[in-house]
């Protein structure tokens, strides 16, 4: 009988309908197992919960799909001006600066390392001689040690980070030999970088990288061109100050985006999107945390749990900014059923305590 309980239960949490056990009697409450699920949530969105494995994603629009990849080579290079390439695995993205002398590395992803070692030798026989960090964490920079480090490169970071990387002390992750505060000017020969902080948005340390003659913009987890944010907002330390960095990177004069992450690079109109959904986002879990009544339907037994009644709320909110922003966004960012769930739970916590 539990087997059978747990299935009907299931059953009525993805479809939202009413179940029968085998003697054709309705599942309801008296059946209840604790911890087991139960009766759908009242007016259940149309996109599948946090913990529910999907069939079948929704279609990716063909506006976030970027260039295939070469399946021999595993990733692709893509020059963005003079002596500036992005490197990525439609997945992740980096990039190299080639200047007289030598080679400037802008993040090292572990999943493509050994490609972008490749991807340099294409271009040129110099050494790598600078490496930039974006930031401290491992998906990004964790293929560093990996580099040919032969030539002893300088390797700047924000003065966050290489606090982050020594506390750390992750031999992939080599720590910074130079730090800066808030702003920093690598020239090296006749190319430039512009390394700036904003503050903490996605994590202590993360900056803004910029290619003045190239017009390119490199913000590592802040926007993600085409596509649903990943989850919890990039699992921002920071959310208000997360989106107070979209809102920042629009007004930088670039021209192409490296974002850190999909398929292709972005652009202002991209950026733009990210700051129309962001503010549907805000308004649509404000909305659902002011119209929800904290305590609606759950069962009287769980009255004295706290924990219970804080889970029972805010998944109503989640659910209801779901259901608000499905109506205008599931066709128009790539992954939207991912971590639209997540993205809701998020901002309604921030909401509620930031």
């Amino acid at each position: 009988m539990p087997h059978i309980i747990h299935r009907l239960s299931v059953c009525a949490l993805l479809l939202g309908i009413s179940c029968t056990d085998n003697a054709g009697r309705e599942t309801g409450d008296s059946l209840a197992l604790p911890g087991q699920p139960g009766r759908p949530f009242p007016n259940v969105p149309e996109i599948a919960p946090i913990g529910v494995r999907l069939d079948k994603y929704l279609d990716v629009p063909d506006g976030a799909k970027g260039p295939e990849i070469d399946a021999k080579k595993g990733c692709r290079t893509e020059k963005l001006g003079r002596g500036l390439y992005m490197v990525t695995d439609n997945s992740y993205q980096s990039m190299f600066m080639v200047y007289e002398a030598g080679v400037v590395v802008i993040d090292a992803p572990p999943s493509y390392v050994a490609k972008l070692n490749d991807a340099i030798a294409e271009v040129t026989r110099l050494p790598i001689t600078h490496i930039v960090y974006s930031h401290s964490h491992a998906d990004h920079i964790g293929g560093a040690g990996s580099l040919d480090l032969s030539h002893n490169p300088v390797i700047i970071a924000h003065d966050e980070t290489k606090k982050l990387l020594m506390r750390d002390a992750d031999p992939t992750r080599p720590v910074p030999t130079v730090s800066f505060q808030d702003d920093y000017s690598l020239e090296v020969g006749s190319q430039v970088l512009k390394l700036s902080y904003h503050g903490n948005g996605h994590e202590p340390g993360n900056i803004f990288i910029y290619a003045p003659e190239q017009e390119t913009l490199m913000v590592v987890d802040v926007v993600f061109p085409g596509w649903m944010p990943f989850r919890r907002l990039a699992i921002a330390q920071d959310i208000p100050g997360w989106l107070s960095q979209v809102e920042e990177i629009e007004k930088m004069p670039f021209k192409k985006l490296v974002s850190g992450h999909v398929s292709r690079l972005g652009t202002r109109e991209d950026v733009k999107m990210q700051v129309e959904f962001d503010a549907d986002l805000k308004a649509a879990a404000g909305e659902a945390l002011k119209s929800t009544p904290y305590v609606d339907g759950i069962n009287p037994a769980d009255m004295g749990n706290t924990w219970a009644l804080v889970d029972d709320y805010t998944a109503r909110v989640a659910g209801q900014c779901v259901t608000t922003l499905t109506r205008k966004w599931k066709s128009r960012l790539g992954g939207f059923d991912t971590f639209v769930w997540d993205n809701c739970y998020a901002m309604e916590q921030s909401l509620r305590v930031d």
